[in-house]
């Protein structure tokens, strides 16, 4: 009997182009079961023989490169951007690699609170990490954690968004060329339910999603008593303080609020701004995006692309629909543009307030509702009025902003810069409320969220014995 089938839909012109099966259940357990016997093996190399290999798979991506890019290129519609994922890949691994080194080495002995007893520590991998990967950024947000789950010891099984699944063709055939790494990296397509049966056969899990999708993973990973890390959605706010350089934090927020379609987590997605310069700031940004370019009639050329989930876009619609029926005003954009895909122009929306969906729900696309305030406290209180708290910005004099940023419930905070965790991964940081879960994935500590630290206890001198009397070694 043929395995399941599912379709996927081609993001610019709206037409359901590929096909690819379903991993089964069964199929799973042949995975699980090989991996089982693989991952020890990976296992007991130096972290360095596993960097050497992992090298070598990205060597075979870009020698693949035409066809990696031509399937990400399907897959998210997007030109400029499937080129940034590709050659980032290098880039995550180097640093994840810089990591290992430095942290996945065994802590010295020394002596303990008791001091013949020393105490040393050794890390140890989970075994099988489950990844479940989202389709906004589908082949780096699926190796930004994969590439240290793997140097860190464990095998990987992907699961990528059933809505963005062409790219691991190229990068399946790569791994036949790197047999080490194809040996412990496995790929399991298909919708929700192939993620659910994978999270049932592996040792720990990790998600990148929205919110409500990572309350079931959650939940899941919770009744098998497994590890789960998970990054989920944000609404991030941008806090413009009087002190701001108008010119300056109308480029940035712009840039940070529409790259991507506004389709990243990171995106900026609410404005608050100083009354004094509100008027300014508004003309400003609304200037400046009417000039921002599509790609509809031109995927080379255009900044803003199109929505790559097509339900997404009617999200995006809806919150704009909702804030002009509860009286907000749009000033340029806000319109659902159809050319076999969908787009919209960057979108500037006043007069909004936390009635709106567009301040309190995750919009997820082009949209830059503003709301001006007249005290620090009331900028806060608004920023932080959220379930919440993936990052945030604030822009101004760096007197001014820095103790804002201290005060704003984000795990990541840029100042007179927006979205920087995009570009910055070396610094740990961890979410707030319903943002996510579990230890950083960055910085140089975060490749231990892939293992455990096992203590090593020493006696040096010899036990008690039940009169408590040390018997010499």
């Amino acid at each position: 009997m043929a395995n399941p089938v599912f379709s996927a839909r081609n993001p610019r012109t709206g037409v359901h182009d590929y096909q690819c099966e379903h991993t089964t259940s069964a199929e799973l357990d042949e995975i699980v079961k090989r991996l089982r016997k693989t991952q020890p093996v990976w296992a007991a190399l130096k972290v360095e023989e596993r960097f050497k290999a992992l090298q070598d798979f990205v060597s075979a991506v870009e020698k693949n490169g035409e066809k990696v890019l031509a399937a990400l290129k399907a897959d998210t519609g997007r030109v400029r951007i499937a080129q940034l994922e590709f050659h980032a890949l290098r880039s995550v691994l180097d640093r994840v690699g810089a990591d290992a080194r430095a942290m996945l080495v065994d802590v010295p002995a020394k002596p303990t609170m008791v001091p013949h007893i020393h105490g040393s520590g050794h890390y140890v991998p989970y075994g099988i990490m489950g990844n479940i990967t989202p389709w906004n950024f589908p082949l780096l947000l699926s190796f930004i954690d994969t590439f240290p789950a793997l140097i860190a010891g464990n095998a990987v099984v992907i699961k990528p968004s059933e809505v963005t699944p062409r790219w691991v063709d190229p990068i399946r055939e790569a791994l036949k060329e790197v047999p080490a790494v194809n040996d412990v990296l496995v790929f399991a397509r298909g919708p929700g339910d192939t993620g659910a049966a994978l999270i049932e056969r592996v040792d720990f899990v990790s998600f990148t999603g929205s919110v409500r999708t990572g309350r079931k993973v959650a939940e899941a990973a919770a009744r098998r008593f497994i590890p789960v890390f998970l990054e989920l959605g944000g609404k991030d706010p941008a806090v413009v303080l009087a002190s701001a350089n108008v010119d300056m934090a109308t480029s940035g927020i712009l840039r940070a609020t529409v790259a991507a379609t506004g389709q990243a987590c990171q995106s900026l997605e609410r404005v608050y701004v100083a009354r004094p310069i509100y008027d300014q700031f508004v003309a400003q940004i609304t200037e400046k995006a009417k000039a921002v370019t599509i790609d509809m009639d031109d995927a080379e050329n255009g900044f803003v692309g199109p929505f790559i989930f097509d339900r997404q876009a009617e999200i995006v619609a809806d919150h704009v629909r909702d804030a002009v029926a509860k009286g907000a005003k749009v000033l340029t954009g806000g319109e659902l543009l159809s050319k076999g895909g969908k787009w919209m122009r960057p979108t500037v929306i006043v007069d909004v307030n936390h009635k709106m969906k567009v301040m309190t729900e995750e919009t997820f696309g082009p949209v830059i509702p503003i709301m001006p305030f007249d005290t620090v406290d009331e900028a806060v209180g608004l920023a932080n009025d959220t379930v919440y708290g993936l990052s945030a910005s604030v822009y101004g004099d760096e007197a001014d902003a820095m103790p804002v940023a201290r005060r704003l419930n984000g795990g990541a905070v840029s100042i007179n810069d927006g979205s920087l965790t995009a570009m910055v991964q070396d610094t740990a940081h961890e979410s707030f409320g319903l943002s996510g879960m579990g230890a950083s994935r960055f910085g140089p500590e975060g490749v231990l969220r892939y293992v455990r630290r096992k203590a090593l206890l020493n006696n040096t001198k010899g036990p008690m014995d039940v009169g408590g009397k040390i018997v010499p070694l």
